[in-house]
């Protein structure tokens, strides 16, 4: 497809601008549903649903959890990466981190 873009005016190049974004879009949108389609043919052969292997786990495990929130023990930390709120209010109140290890 040969176009001379010198003799267009700027609203027809706008205008091309437009239409093949819109095209774009639209190959994307197909090709996604097409990718969807073979992804799920492809698990269904090891016996699984798409659903299944997108929200299964694939990063290792955070960490086994070393704190625990005295006043609720389902809220838990590992020790590694930022404080939860309850980790730094206890702190706050004057207790330490031992204090809240499991």
């Amino acid at each position: 497809m040969n176009i001379d873009l010198e003799s267009l005016s700027r609203e027809d190049l706008s205008k091309l601008i437009n239409d093949a974004t819109k095209a774009l879009k639209t190959v994307d949108a197909r090709r996604r549903a097409e990718a969807k389609i073979a992804a799920e043919k492809a698990v269904k052969e090891f016996g699984y649903s798409l659903d299944e292997i997108l929200t299964a786990t694939t990063k290792g495990s955070k960490g086994a959890p070393k704190y625990a929130n005295p006043e609720d023990p389902t809220q838990t930390w590992t020790g590694r990466g930022r404080k939860p709120n309850w980790v730094v209010e206890a702190l706050k109140s004057g207790k330490s981190v031992d204090d809240l290890a499991i």
